[in-house]
């Protein structure tokens, strides 16, 4: 990434952060306080594809998003073990299945095939980590983790296959 700092007289100072993808986006900081972010899918517009403004709060939250102050990522080695051992998959659950219309408990999941549901998405409305009385319907998508052979065998079951 290419970084360019210059100062705007009697505005304040100008941070150009062009990408290896010749995307960019400039920050103007104002004295007061007030910052405008320009955002360019093409860093040799001279046109911003789009604009906002930011108070000072604003801007402050914005940057702890980025620097991770409410989410972590695993570290790449991490995942790379998860992933030899690890599977989350969102399965739909069809009208045939013998899961449809059970509560969770009486479906049996995790005994009958190792897998957990962690949320179901039933039209609009998520719902995480599923209490254990939530009913599957036809429909649902469920988002199970597993190993690969687990979650093989809750697909088979979401769509009918014995």
């Amino acid at each position: 990434m290419d970084i360019s700092v210059s100062q705007l007289p009697g505005i304040g100072q100008k941070i150009s952060l062009k990408t290896a993808e010749e995307d960019m986006l400039v920050i103007i900081v104002h004295h007061t306080g007030k910052r405008e972010l320009y955002f360019f899918d093409d860093a040799e517009n001279d046109e911003a594809d789009f604009a906002m403004d930011l108070t000072p709060d604003e801007t402050r939250e914005i940057a702890a998003q980025l620097l991770g102050a409410t989410y972590q990522p695993v570290g790449i080695d991490k995942m790379r073990m998860f992933k030899r051992q690890i599977i989350i998959d969102y399965i739909t659950l069809e009208k045939k299945s013998i899961l449809a219309n059970k509560t969770i408990e009486e479906s049996d999941v995790r005994n009958i095939t190792g897998a957990t549901i962690i949320g179901i998405v039933h039209g609009e409305d998520v719902i995480a980590i599923p209490e254990a009385d939530t009913t599957l319907k036809p429909g649902d998508v469920l988002m199970s983790v597993g190993k690969e052979e687990q979650i093989s065998t809750l697909s088979k079951l979401c769509k009918g296959e014995d």
